[in-house]
């Protein structure tokens, strides 16, 4: 081993890094979901997406990409197998042609009706898990990590 870059270095990030652990519990928490959803043909991120769209007015693909931390492309690709299984259309904005408006169909709104009581009780177990029973403090922090464009003192913007 370098002197440099000793084990204890190694431990420090293993035992420190955020990243690591957000990054571990997400991939945890997406597969418990998965599993729980898998009966509605559904994964956790396709119900977050239907969930987004269950709104008076069909929310803009822009409006979307903020809300589920996803970019243009990837919401795109995301929306094809919903729109193919009859769950979501796609409609020209009437105020602006260039834009789509995204709404659920009557399918769609079926299996988020099906799907509800799945992710509670899901949620709930998660929920016992938590050092806050609630989870509200771990969602603060997690929202407050995800905000863009924020700047920590002695962050590099060099990339």
């Amino acid at each position: 081993m370098d002197d440099d870059l000793p084990l204890s270095t190694t431990l420090e990030v293993r035992d420190r890094c955020l990243c690591l652990y957000v990054q571990r519990a997400a991939r945890m928490l997406a597969r418990r979901f998965d599993e729980a959803l898998r009966p509605l043909d559904i994964t956790n991120g396709q119900f977050s997406l239907l969930m987004s769209l269950n709104r008076p007015n069909g929310p803009r693909i822009s409006d979307l990409v903020p809300l589920l931390g996803m970019d243009r492309t990837t919401l795109t690709a995301a929306l094809k197998p919903l729109q193919r299984r009859g769950l979501v259309t796609v409609l020209p904005d009437e105020k602006d042609a260039r834009a789509r408006r995204l709404t659920l169909t009557d399918a769609g709104r079926d299996t988020l009706k099906a799907a509800l009581p799945i992710w509670r009780r899901t949620h709930d177990a998660v929920d016992q898990l938590l050092q806050q029973p609630d989870g509200v403090a771990l969602r603060q922090d997690l929202m407050a990590l995800a905000q863009p464009n924020q700047s920590v003192e002695g962050e590099s913007h060099n990339s």
